[in-house]
């Protein structure tokens, strides 16, 4: 639980204060206290306009461009803490005297709150909101009519504005045509406002543990390290108040965590699944995902009791970087790899290749070791262009001069340096993968709307109908080739036919919807016009 939303963060008769101040600073009454209203409310204080800016930035932690009630007490009590004295850090909200600090001095605000209250009373946001109270901001969702757009005063921020252009014009599509079961389930507030994520993938003691370790000079709630399979679970590494780890049972129903789509799996893979919270400077920035060792071999025949590479899938989709692990012992890429390989597919542009523990071989062997490497990798990946891979030794020990040699060793020093760059432009390009994984999805959903209609109008009316829809099933790819050139589509943005036969036949075809172009223009308009538009007024809140 984020310390901010903690029930004990701050006294009832505080919390009662701050709603009325709340009420105040609100000058919409939607619920938010957007930069324009923070900006007037917090001059009141006479802080240092350097002093606001820091305090809005640690408040608005999610970057939304507004602050709710909770991240407005924190701005308050962040306030409280400068008039006295302290310096404002990052840090700040974790003051063990926090709670007995009282609400800080602001200049004329008795007036404005007894104004406020001769007014006409405004909804006053709880201070304790229980989960079945609603958004503030509510939505038609099933609305067809959204062509309209949306107007950009409503908007705090690029992450607002994408959540405000999902709910009102993506939604009603994906519902309307059952997206969330063929393709990826339906997104919530937290999927916006989560971290930028790494998932490490490969095959088991390629070092995808110890490489988490050695970023973050410290180990994790949960971690082993082995030669043999010590990772048997996806483990979530993210930021928290202490040291802990929680069930995958209880990660995927929190409602501020991105793991709610994990249910879909089954009890099977949540028992494989856990979250590791701990306090750490790079974990607020960036969340990794420690996977279990990809089977080769014999191994491979002990079949897993959950879908392996569907969970891949999954987080591949989440994710904004994928690691690929390899080592000079283990660059065979078995059958398990290359279905887990398979299954990023549209995803490459976020691939890098590692290869570790390149200090265990020399520098002759090296050189071999990296051709054989990426021979392997075209097979797999069949691209024509060599992907990049990152070669050196990722742990805690010093690099092995003796079998590197001086060359070797600066060779890897620098490699890492590039990886850790990469690594580190992360959270600023977090706002642009978000955008592009926006539009990649708005685009599959369109096409997928067009593939459930067109089977839906080959259906008779009456007489054979089963028969008709195994000749369809039967004839997917056909059926891919005319939704295409009905629509002139790219064939490259079409979805897997084997994984959608395979989904599609649970379903009765006659029972789908027929086209409503009203819904298709909704989602047109909001690639070419309301997506453009809202980059144009709104700078990267990451960077």
């Amino acid at each position: 639980m984020d310390l901010v939303s903690s029930p004990g963060f701050c006294s009832k008769e505080q919390q009662k204060i701050y709603a009325e101040w709340f009420s105040v600073a609100d000058s919409d009454g939607d619920g938010r206290v957007t930069g324009n209203d923070a900006l007037k409310f917090f001059a009141l204080s006479n802080l240092a306009r350097s002093e606001l800016k820091l305090v809005w930035a640690i408040a608005d932690s999610k970057r939304q461009g507004y602050l709710d009630f909770h991240e407005f007490i924190s701005a308050m009590q962040l306030i409280a803490l400068a008039q006295a004295g302290h310096e404002i850090t990052q840090d700040s909200l974790k003051h063990e005297d926090l709670k007995n600090f009282k609400p800080p001095e602001m200049e004329g605000l008795d007036e404005l709150v007894a104004k406020a209250k001769h007014s006409t009373k405004r909804s006053e946001p709880d201070p304790e909101p229980s989960p079945e109270t609603p958004s503030p901001i509510s939505f038609n969702f099933f609305s067809t009519k959204s062509t309209k757009k949306i107007p950009l005063s409503s908007v705090t921020s690029i992450i607002d504005g994408l959540k405000k252009l999902y709910i009102e014009k993506l939604k009603p599509l994906e519902v309307t045509y059952q997206f969330n079961d063929f393709a990826s389930p339906l997104l919530t507030n937290s999927d916006f406002d989560a971290k930028p994520m790494v998932m490490l993938l490969g095959q088991y003691s390629t070092g995808k543990t110890t490489f988490i370790k050695h970023l973050l000079r410290s180990s994790y709630p949960g971690a082993h390290i082995g030669p043999e399979p010590t990772t048997d679970r996806f483990i979530v590494v993210m930021s928290g108040p202490d040291e802990r780890s929680i069930p995958g049972n209880t990660v995927a129903v929190q409602a501020d965590l991105p793991y709610n789509g994990l249910t879909s799996f089954g009890t099977a893979f949540l028992s494989k699944f856990e979250c590791s919270q701990m306090p750490h400077p790079l974990l607020e920035h960036i969340t990794f995902v420690d996977t279990p060792g990809v089977l080769s071999g014999e191994k491979q025949r002990t079949q897993r009791s959950y879908d392996f590479t569907g969970v891949t899938s999954w987080f591949a989709a989440k994710s904004d970087l994928i690691l690929l692990l390899f080592d000079p012992h283990k660059l065979d890429i078995s059958d398990e790899f290359k279905r887990v390989i398979g299954s990023l597919r549209g995803h490459e542009d976020k691939i890098r290749v590692v290869l570790n523990k390149a200090d265990q071989v020399h520098t002759q062997q090296l050189m071999r070791v990296y051709g054989a490497l990426l021979w392997s990798l075209g097979k797999v990946l069949n691209t024509p262009e060599v992907m990049r891979v990152y070669i050196g030794s990722f742990n805690d020990k010093p690099v092995n001069e003796a079998a590197s040699g001086p060359i070797g060793k600066e060779l890897f020093e620098r490699e890492q340096d590039d990886l850790i760059s990469d690594l580190k432009d992360i959270p600023k390009k977090a706002c642009d993968r978000r955008i592009n994984e926006f539009v990649k999805r708005a685009r599959a959903a369109k096409i997928h709307a067009y593939i459930i209609s067109h089977l839906k109008k080959e259906m008779p009316a009456m007489i054979g109908k089963a028969k008709t829809q195994q000749r369809l099933i039967d004839r997917l790819e056909d059926e891919f080739a005319k939704v295409q050139r009905e629509y002139h589509l790219p064939a490259g943005d079409f979805p897997s036919a084997e994984r959608f036969r395979e989904v599609l036949s649970g379903y009765n075809i006659d029972k789908f919807e027929k086209l409503k172009p009203k819904m298709i223009q909704a989602v047109d308009d909001m690639l070419g016009y309301d997506i453009p538009e809202l980059l144009k007024n709104f700078r990267n809140p990451y960077e």
